[in-house]
Formats: C-alpha cells, structure tokens, sequence
C-alpha cells in the first residue's frame, strides 16, 4: 500500500519560511517522479513543483526562486523549503507520487497516482 504523510505544515508571517516534508512507503520511492501540489481556500489544485528521480527539478513560475524541492532516497522522503512566504502561499500542500520516472507535461502535472492527506500552510499577519 502506497503511504505519503506530510508534516511541517503551519503559520507563518509573510516573509518567513517553513519546511515541509512527506514520508513515503509501500513502494520503491527512488524510481519515481514526486512533487507538491496546493489548494488555497475556494481554489482549485494547483501543481507547484517536481523532482524526478534522477533529481531534475521543475517549479511553478509563482513559487520559483523562493521553494526549493528535495529528495532523500537513503530515507524515502521528499521535502519543500519554503522561504519569503506571501499570504497568496496559504493552502493545504499535499506530497504527490507519479506514475513513473518521467517529466509530467504542463498538462499533465496534475495527473499523479497518490497523494498524502496534506498539511495546512498559513501565511498571515
């Protein structure tokens, strides 16, 4: 069975950082894609950032230069560090799993097989 469990998630003023992180089990975790998706209230998911398993990595053009995802095969985990946090970043991130080793297409990034419970980020003053 397919396990993702974030954790990490809390409040924080604009500006501040937060680092999330998702423990995986139930599969072979370094052979496939992984990434972070979001859903702010009232909006629908929003995909955010990937790391293939050969550790290539891809961001949404809102979060660049400000997230950074990571990837831990010895451990099985997969992180998103978070830093100069804007209100518009509050939502639930959810830890996602893909199908495979590959680059989802734009189209495609929100197509993935698992996903955790999520872990509620709050970005306010």
């Amino acid at each position: 069975e397919v396990l993702l469990v974030e954790s990490g998630g809390d409040w924080v003023q604009p500006g501040g950082s937060l680092r999330l992180s998702c423990a995986a089990a139930g599969f072979t975790f370094s052979t496939y894609t992984m990434g972070w998706v979001r859903q702010a209230p009232g909006k629908g998911l929003e995909w955010i950032s990937i790391i293939t398993s050969g550790g290539r990595t891809i961001y949404k053009d809102s979060v660049k230069g400000r997230f950074t995802i990571s990837r831990d095969n010895a451990k099985d985990t997969v992180h998103l560090q978070m830093n100069s946090l804007k209100p518009e970043d509050t939502a639930v991130y959810y830890c996602v799993k893909y199908s495979g080793s590959y680059v989802p297409i734009l189209s495609s990034r929100l197509n993935y097989d698992y996903s955790g419970q999520g872990t509620q980020v709050t970005v306010s003053s």
